[in-house]
């Protein structure tokens, strides 16, 4: 399917380059109450964010760490929860990039480069971008942004698939796609995109503010960077290409924060945490990093992040015990962050420690019963010291705060498979493909569970409805072809 897809959208690439190059008068507004979905309907547009998510997990350019994801989510339903609109079903991942840029995908997908966390200095910093682009989402830009043309529109999208997916050894070319996918014609739609712009940032900072971070959030993390692009010259950060910023934007975003009540916003326990574990996951070498920690330590920066991040880099590594040390002065602080007790509980288990670091673990979900990486620490665990079948009763008897996390699925096929359970397995694996959107990797699942001879009757009906059920959500010139391959 993705091949027949590529030519498909390589042709629509070709297409958008003519039209985008092509001289076009400037497009006004939309007349006030113009409904968007004339242009690119809710559904057009989950299916295209869909599309555009699946190709970014296919070609792992999503960080995919359970940690991350559980505090990204968090954030962004907690901002979502104070928004203008009701919130759609957003879904949050952190791309494995280093530059700084985020982006909104059409359908409510939110996508954070691990670079903007990183040159963040506050987690305010943070959720104003996250704010922003939610705005983008709740005002439906994407939609607005089209003109009468549907071609144009499929087309433009389409390309910024075919491009992730042609450029897929090439972080470069995926991330030149997603601004694509942004500036969808903005020579044909200069003034509407800064208005787009400027009502994002409105909307997100009085987001900010009713969430109770600091609601100059926004403007001083544009300001910063905007400050920075002397040092850049005509290399910007993919952020200032996706959304301009100039001195008037960023004068009027610290006027409209200047309204609302000035406070003094503390990062949460999280945020540091967070940072150094996408420092430890992007970095070439475990050893490099764990040096680079040792250094800011042995500089005076005592910091939560550096002792975290020294510590997680040398577990990584297998050094347990220069981790459990490293470790030791965020335990005797009391860190209420949940990662350092998992961390701790890995170290314990590294260690030799098994029934001293599931005990932990235990304790530590017993504490937060609903939060994902404790539940999902605490199975994997469990499935490693070769006791699935504790590990499935613990990921079925807890509910999740923000619904199932996707790698749920994946340790109870894991499970499974340590069970015995061949169906089982198969089904659960299906369902962790067809949540990334790999809609070909979840029915391969089940065609390989309907091919084991030996199993039940009702664990094969199970299956076939599954696979019919999969089978019927896909649209039907795409389930011919694939039939056909």
């Amino acid at each position: 399917m993705r091949k027949t897809f590529l030519s498909l959208a390589i042709a629509a690439l070709a297409f958008v380059s003519a039209v985008s190059n092509a001289e076009q008068p400037i497009i006004d507004l939309p007349e006030i109450g113009n409904p968007a979905d004339l242009a690119l309907s809710p559904a057009e547009e989950n299916e295209i964010g869909q599309q555009v998510a699946a190709e970014l997990y296919y070609y792992n350019y999503v960080l995919e760490d359970i940690e991350i994801g559980e505090y990204l989510t968090a954030l962004g339903w907690r901002l979502a929860a104070f928004g203008t609109e009701k919130p759609p079903a957003f879904n949050f991942f952190l791309i494995a990039d280093p530059r700084i840029n985020a982006f909104a995908l059409p359908g409510a997908y939110i996508g954070v480069n691990a670079g903007l966390l990183l040159a963040a200095n506050s987690e305010s910093e943070v959720a104003g971008v996250m704010a922003h682009e939610e705005a983008h989402v709740t005002q439906r830009h994407a939609a607005r942004g089209q003109n009468d043309d549907q071609v144009a529109t499929i087309a433009t999208w389409a390309a910024v698939i075919a491009a992730i997916i042609a450029g897929s050894a090439n972080p470069n070319i995926v991330i030149g796609a997603l601004s694509l996918g942004q500036g969808i014609n903005y020579n044909r739609q200069v003034s509407y995109t800064r208005s787009n712009e400027f009502e994002a940032d409105r909307i997100g900072i009085r987001t900010l503010a009713a969430a109770g971070f600091d609601p100059n959030g926004m403007a001083s993390f544009f300001a910063k960077l905007e400050q920075q692009t002397r040092l850049y010259g005509n290399r910007l950060p993919e952020i200032l290409l996706t959304h301009p910023v100039n001195s008037t934007r960023i004068a009027e975003a610290s006027a409209r924060a200047a309204g609302y009540q000035k406070r003094d916003v503390k990062n949460s326990a999280d945020f540091e945490i967070m940072r150094a574990r996408i420092r430890v996951l992007m970095a070439d070498s475990a050893s490099e990093i764990a040096a680079f920690f040792e250094g800011e330590l042995n500089a005076g920066k005592l910091t939560p992040e550096n002792q975290y991040g020294l510590a997680m880099a040398q577990q990584v590594q297998g050094h347990y015990d220069e981790a459990q040390a490293a470790l030791e002065p965020l335990l005797k602080a009391g860190s209420k962050a949940v990662s350092v007790p998992i961390l701790e509980a890995r170290i314990l288990i590294g260690q030799g420690k098994t029934d001293e670091g599931l005990a932990l673990l235990e304790k530590t979900l017993n504490g937060v019963p609903r939060h994902p990486p404790a539940i999902l620490a605490y199975a994997d665990a469990l499935i490693t010291a070769n006791r699935p079948d504790e590990a499935r009763r613990v990921l079925l008897s807890h509910e999740q705060a923000l619904g199932t996390h996707i790698d749920t699925y994946r340790l109870l096929a894991a499970a499974a498979r340590a069970s015995g359970n061949v169906a089982e397995a198969q089904y659960q694996q299906c369902l962790y493909y067809f949540r990334r959107g790999d809609v070909r990797g979840a029915l391969q699942q089940l065609n390989a569970g309907l091919r084991v001879a030996s199993i039940t009757t009702q664990d094969r009906s199970r299956l076939s409805a599954k696979r019919q059920e999969i089978l019927e959500t896909i649209p039907k010139d795409q389930l011919r072809r694939l039939q056909r391959e």
